[in-house]
């Protein structure tokens, strides 16, 4: 089996590299520098040569509120038409392409844990654009797997549990939005799983996968914090203004990947196996 990786040197992609390293399985990482996905003539000769038969998709734009504003073309030349021509590519050649998508599909407005089939309704200019994504997946490819995920960190790349370590190392007070709810996502549990798709072959679609439990951005600010000598505050989202709306509760439903027979760490677990390897 050939595999090839795109966004190979972005947090996702650098994980599910070391992993299959790890493993020694054979694949060819690529990133935007090598491998420019939004040149469709560029994918389209890379993979008549290579002719890869699994592709994971881990390349995207992902600064949500850069995409608002300055980046709003470039989050959907990336995220859309690059994804596109990995698309038309990928089914081309007869490869199945795993798509990374994102919980900002849903508008957050419910309180109950959104299924794979439940209604979309991105409310940011980067959830539309992935949605789009997942939509051109469905309609050129016969065999894909779309992975919803959420709220992701790990060793590679900028994310939540450093920003909040950075900033627990030179202040004793930090504010952290109490009232948004999520799944988070280490970026080692979603590896595995993308590499437990790939070996199992459970039956095309879209999955959720982030970790077990949910949790505020305050909970999840004071478990990264827990042996930090820095007081973690909660306050409302209308304290901290972003450009990009953020859904207050996108606790996605992990039971279709659950039933693949894929075990889920909880969030918790995660968090602490990542800060004592850091």
């Amino acid at each position: 089996m050939s595999i090839l990786i795109t966004g190979a040197s972005g947090q996702l992609g650098q994980e599910l590299s070391h992993l299959l390293t790890g493993k020694n399985i054979p694949f060819t990482g690529m990133d935007s520098d090598q491998l420019d996905i939004t040149n469709s003539q560029a994918v389209q000769s890379y993979f008549d040569t290579e002719s890869p038969s699994f592709v994971f998709h881990c390349a995207a734009y992902t600064a949500v509120d850069a995409a608002e504003e300055e980046g709003k073309d470039l989050n959907w030349q990336v995220n859309v038409e690059g994804t596109r021509t990995i698309a038309e590519a990928s089914e081309r050649v007869g490869a199945t392409l795993v798509y990374i998508s994102t919980d900002y599909v849903f508008d957050g407005t419910s309180l109950e844990e959104y299924p794979v089939d439940a209604p979309v309704n991105p409310q940011n200019e980067y959830g539309r654009a992935k949605l789009a994504g997942e939509q051109i997946v469905q309609e050129l490819c016969s065999s894909y797997y779309i992975v919803r995920t959420s709220w992701v960190f790990g060793e590679y790349g900028k994310n939540f549990v450093y920003t909040m370590l950075k900033l627990a190392e030179t202040r004793d007070q930090l504010t952290v939005v109490g009232d948004q709810f999520g799944r988070p996502t280490w970026t080692k549990t979603l590896a595995d799983f993308l590499l437990h798709l790939m070996q199992t072959k459970p039956a095309y679609g879209i999955y959720h996968l982030s970790n077990e439990g949910s949790c505020s951005w305050y909970e999840f600010a004071s478990a990264i914090l827990s042996d930090k000598s820095v007081e973690v505050q909660s306050i409302p989202s209308e304290e901290y203004p972003q450009k990009a709306y953020r859904p207050r509760h996108s606790v996605m439903n992990l039971s279709k990947a659950k039933a693949t027979q894929f075990n889920i760490p909880t969030w918790e677990e995660a968090l602490q196996i990542f800060l004592k390897s850091i």
